[in-house]
């Protein structure tokens, strides 16, 4: 059946009424074989790419996903784009509180022959806004503040050589971040024409009792950054071991307790440790309302790659309240033996991500289609790597069938070395 309404569109229909029979069965041939696909090496597969033809003549072997040519063809062999995987789901919540930001090849133009990739999950609280900002400011503010440290880029510089540089970064960045939202805040008074967030609706307006976690880490060749404030988290898994890379800023952790009682504040328990009996987290985007004792101070780890990386998972609370690292780390795993070995070096991988620019156009129109704004920006969700969006998505619902109560997101990122 497939073959002969082929052949009827490879004809020119002899008259009108063919015209429309032909438009009435080919929506039906679409859907009755969704599982077609485009013979290799096949010229004709590439006539028609828009709407439902596209995805049904896109064929991948077991275990790979589709690969699309023109993208390869554009970017060339030299170049590597990092394999992730990432979900991000509002679970239990009646809102979405989470961001994520993932941004390949982040500063471009500082020279050397390493490109570093930006990942970041954002775990609003009191509303949306501030990890929104976050989402769609944050990369720049690092990448300008690397490149006034006088970072280069260069693949050569060791971990230990360029820690101070990404030091200084984060913390510049993550305090203009604060500074931006405190600015936004101030300049809300709930007569603002932009109802969309649930702060500004409030009477009296309160954009300034809404806050945002932190956790951002780049991924260079030879290091692995991480900066992180509030109870998001990195985890390192390398040679089978669970490597935290942040640790959670809870209020009764010694240290963080003793600096909120030395600027004059205080931690109650009320439903656990909280800050000033309000917030659960002592560092934080935002939260102009609790300064000086939450503040955003990132805490910066550079981290030198080995051979034995695995892979690296940043994720909202969401997660890490019901499964530990050593479990989530096995997950992933599991995930990457029963997928196969990455790709080659030198090779894109098979469904390697877009760069910004243009996945942001891409995710821009599909963004106005749903009439909402994504949880995920910088790239492509459906060019991520089938081994890290499948273990994403496997650690996303086993935080649910734990029950979690939050947001929850994930991020996986491949670091395994190939040769």
């Amino acid at each position: 059946m497939a073959e002969i309404c082929c052949e009827e569109a490879k004809s020119a229909p002899a008259s009108a009424s063919a015209v429309t029979a032909l438009a009435r069965r080919r929506p039906r041939v679409e859907l009755g074989v969704p599982g077609a696909a485009t013979p290799a090496g096949n010229e004709e597969g590439g006539e028609t790419r828009g709407g439902k033809r596209r995805r049904v003549s896109c064929a991948a072997p077991a275990g790979r996903s589709c690969q699309r040519p023109r993208l390869a063809a554009r970017f060339g062999s030299m170049l590597w784009w990092p394999r992730y995987g990432v979900t991000s789901v509002c679970g239990l919540r009646r809102e979405m509180e989470d961001a994520v930001s993932i941004r390949p090849d982040f500063l471009r133009g500082s020279g050397g022959g390493g490109k570093h990739h930006f990942f970041g999950v954002f775990d609003g609280h009191g509303c949306s806004h501030v990890a929104r900002m976050c989402q769609d400011r944050m990369h720049e503010l690092i990448a300008d503040e690397y490149t006034k440290a006088g970072g280069s880029g260069k693949e050569g510089a060791s971990a230990t050589a360029a820690e101070p540089k990404w030091k200084e970064a984060m913390e510049r960045g993550f305090a203009r971040m604060d500074g931006e939202a405190a600015s936004w805040a101030a300049t809300r008074s709930g007569k603002d024409d932009d109802l969309a967030c649930r702060c500004v609706r409030q009477k009296p307006a309160r954009c300034d009792h809404a806050g945002s976690t932190a956790v951002v880490t780049v991924v260079g060749p030879t290091s692995v950054v991480v900066a992180s404030a509030g109870d998001s988290r990195a985890v390192l898994s390398r040679g089978g071991v669970a490597i935290p890379l942040s640790v959670d800023h809870k209020p009764d952790r010694p240290d963080e307790l003793e600096r909120i009682q030395a600027a004059g504040g205080r931690v109650i328990f009320w439903d656990g440790a909280r800050v000033l009996g309000v917030l659960a987290m002592s560092r934080a985007i935002g939260d102009g309302y609790l300064k000086p004792f939450v503040t955003a101070e990132p805490e910066v780890t550079v981290t030198e790659r080995t051979d034995e990386d695995e892979c690296l998972i940043l994720a909202s609370d969401g997660l890490w309240d019901v499964v530990s690292n050593e479990m989530a780390c096995e997950v992933v795993r599991a995930c990457f033996r029963s997928n196969g070995p990455p790709p080659p070096a030198g090779a894109r991988p098979d469904s390697g991500v877009l760069p910004a620019p243009a996945a942001a156009a891409a995710a821009a129109g599909r963004e106005e289609e749903r009439g909402a704004a994504a949880a995920v920006k910088g790239v492509d969700r459906a060019e991520s790597d089938r081994a890290c969006s499948e273990a994403a998505l496997l650690l996303v619902k086993l935080a649910l069938a734990r029950r979690s109560s939050d947001n929850v997101s994930v991020v996986v990122v491949d670091l395994r070395r190939v040769s």
